[in-house]
This record gives structure tokens, C-alpha cells and sequence, in this order.
């Protein structure tokens, strides 16, 4: 079978690169064509464009580069057109994806949506797209099957790709060695956010002198980069080991988004924190329908960890949360809200179960 995969993000990558590895275990001639990154690129196949070419975070920031967005949309066009694959698999990047599953049905292409858009959040009109555009549906969210039956629209819940990722074994972080407790910062793996947010998570660093710091930095972004806003802050820097830095750390700040949910897995006490564009905030607060912007907190439906978000965001408020955040009663609270989201993300082998469900629908 050829397969068409389009991942434009990070997490995009990790699950696309799991999917693609189950799928060859099933498909002895699968071959791969793909947008998305290194993790993909070595499961093998043809990497037609990276995602750090394709991140643009924020209502402002894609109006600033909407002729690129515009480019890249028409080139994967033609670009499927011409590769005409047996199925086009599209993972989460609904604001790209959405676009390119209205083409490929129109042009007579099997579609399946691996990762659902977080229609639950906001732009649910955008359900009518999906019901006309992709075939099957694949939900790793235990809420998000309810929320389709709403609209009369089957899917299929494969359970959450993280709870296999976390399981491998993982390379230590390549720092040198302390006998000081570590803190990781998790700042995100955009420009538009890194820039905002870490400085920030760098101020609080006096405070914990007792304490190492560590960034886990996103491979798309480069080094200099975080050179330039770290300065001389008491921190160090790693690519590509973020889970071996998660399975070190006391505790940790992380930047909304899937970083939230993969601390939470290892266990990590966290204060999620975020601060976005100030136009876009206030149009995304606007349109949002969710009381929380964390993954761990959505799924559980109530506050697990704390969400300092836009101008909560306060080296005074982050002090004090990771203050608490190192007791003992807070993190034994903690701890016993991950056990439950644990149990509500289902059991593992979500990788094996999407490549298994869309194996057989292309056989039929």
C-alpha cells in the first residue's frame, strides 16, 4: 500500500512515526510519503516537507504568513496528485488538514483523520467537513467518541499513542552530573511561544538555588537560538531527551499542549504555563468553550494541575506554585489525579490499534 501522512507539528511526528512503524509490521510493501519530521524520516519513506516549516502559532501569526501557509497548500496538492496514494492519513494540524481532506475526497481519495482536531474546544461547525471529507475517524481522547455520536458521526477510539512512547526505554540526558534535584522547563516547541515563555520560566531560577534547571529544547528550533534568550541564566540546554529528562525531574514548568499530558504520564508534578499574543488571546477566549487549556485537565474534568495562564503568568505566581509543587502533600495529591488519567486514556498499544483499523479498511 502507499500511504500519504501529514504531521505538522512535534507531537505530529512521534505518533505519525509510531503509526508508520505498526503499519509496516502489517504491511510488508507499505511505502511511505510524508510531511512531517526526523522521527518520521527514519521509520523510512520520502520526506516531502519538515514541520518547522509549517508551525505558525496564533490568529496574528498566520495572518503574517498566510502566502507561505497558501504555498505549502497548493504544493501538497499537487503533490498528492501526482502520488496518488492508496490513502491519504492526516494527523491532528486541523487548520492545514481540514483544507487538504476537502481536496483529496473531491479528487476520489480514501481519507482517514488519525488524532481528531479538538473540535470539542471550539469550531465545532467544523464537524460538517469532517462528516463529508474523511472516512474513518480515529479519537485518542476517551470523551471525544460522545462528542461525535452528538453529531451523528462514528469513530473509532484507539486509546492514546503517549502511553506507548513513554514505556520505551530512554537515553539519560547528556548533562553533566549533579547531586542536585532537577526542575525541568518545557517552553514549547514554537518560536512565537519560546520567546515569551521562557524568559519567564529562567526568572524563577534565583529562587531555587538548591535545585538544577534544564530546558528541553525542540529540534526545529536552533541552538543559538536558545543561547540568545538564556543568556547567563544557571540552566542548561538538551535536544531530542526530553522523556529522559522527564524520568529525572521533581518537577517541571510546561507550556500548554501535549508537553502537559507526557509530564503528567512520567508522573512529573507540573504548573502548566502559557502566555500567548495578546490579539490572538483575546480572540481565542472569545471562541474557546473549554474551562481548561491543559490536556490533563480536560481529560479529567476538573483541576489537577495548576494553569497559569496570559497575565497569571508571573514569576511571583510560578515561585509559588512550584513551592508547593515540591511538598509533600501537593505532590501525593497530584500523584493520585495521574493515576486516575491513567486509567481514563484506556490501555496501551494505541499505535498498533490505528494501524490495525486502517489496515482493514483499506482491505475492504
Amino acid at each position: 500500500m502507499i500511504y500519504y501522512i501529514i504531521a505538522g507539528e512535534a507531537s505530529g511526528d512521534l505518533h505519525s512515526s509510531n503509526l508508520m512503524a505498526a503499519l509496516k509490521n502489517l504491511d510488508k510493501q507499505a511505502s511511505f510519503r510524508f510531511w512531517g519530521g526526523d522521527l518520521m524520516k527514519a521509520q523510512g519513506g520520502v520526506l516531502v516537507k519538515h514541520y518547522r516549516e509549517l508551525a505558525f502559532m496564533g490568529f496574528s501569526e498566520v495572518l503574517l504568513n498566510i502566502k507561505t501557509i497558501l504555498r505549502n497548500m497548493a504544493f501538497c496538492k499537487k503533490d498528492i496528485l501526482e502520488f496518488r496514494p492508496d490513502v491519504l492519513i492526516l494527523v491532528d494540524y486541523p487548520g492545514f488538514n481540514l483544507r487538504i481532506a476537502e481536496f483529496a475526497k473531491q479528487n476520489g481519495l480514501k481519507v482517514v483523520y488519525y488524532i481528531s482536531p479538538q473540535l470539542w474546544a471550539w469550531k465545532q461547525s467544523r464537524i460538517h467537513t469532517i462528516k463529508r471529507s474523511v472516512d474513518k475517524m480515529l479519537v485518542i481522547l476517551p470523551f471525544e467518541k460522545d462528542f461525535y455520536s452528538r453529531f451523528n458521526y462514528e469513530v473509532e477510539f484507539v486509546g492514546h499513542p503517549l502511553l506507548d512512547a513513554i514505556t520505551k526505554d530512554f537515553e539519560a540526558p547528556s548533562i553533566p552530573e549533579s547531586q542536585k534535584p532537577l526542575i525541568a522547563l518545557l517552553p514549547g516547541s514554537r518560536k512565537q511561544e519560546i520567546s515569551v515563555v521562557l524568559p519567564l520560566m529562567l526568572s524563577v531560577i534565583p529562587f531555587f538555588s538548591e535545585f538544577r534547571f534544564v530546558v528541553a529544547a525542540a529540534p526545529s528550533i536552533p541552538k543559538e537560538y536558545y543561547k540568545s534568550l538564556i543568556g547567563d541564566s544557571k540552566t542548561e540546554l538538551v535536544f531530542n531527551q526530553t522523556y529522559g529528562l522527564l524520568r529525572m525531574a521533581s518537577a517541571a514548568l510546561v507550556t500548554s499542549g501535549t508537553a502537559t499530558l507526557e509530564t503528567a504520564l512520567f508522573g512529573v508534578p507540573e504548573v502548566v504555563c502559557y502566555r500567548g499574543g495578546m490579539i490572538s488571546y483575546r480572540i481565542a477566549k472569545k471562541l474557546i468553550k473549554v474551562k481548561f487549556i491543559s490536556l490533563v485537565n480536560l481529560i479529567m474534568d476538573r483541576e489537577i494541575v495548576r494553569e497559569l495562564i496570559q497575565d497569571e503568568l508571573t514569576v511571583e505566581n510560578m515561585k509559588v506554585e512550584l513551592q508547593q509543587l515540591l511538598g509533600v502533600e501537593k505532590r501525593k495529591q497530584m500523584q493520585s489525579g495521574f493515576d486516575e488519567l491513567r486509567q481514563k486514556l484506556g490501555g496501551s498499544g494505541a499505535s498498533r490499534k490505528a494501524a490495525e483499523s486502517i489496515y482493514r479498511f483499506l482491505q475492504r
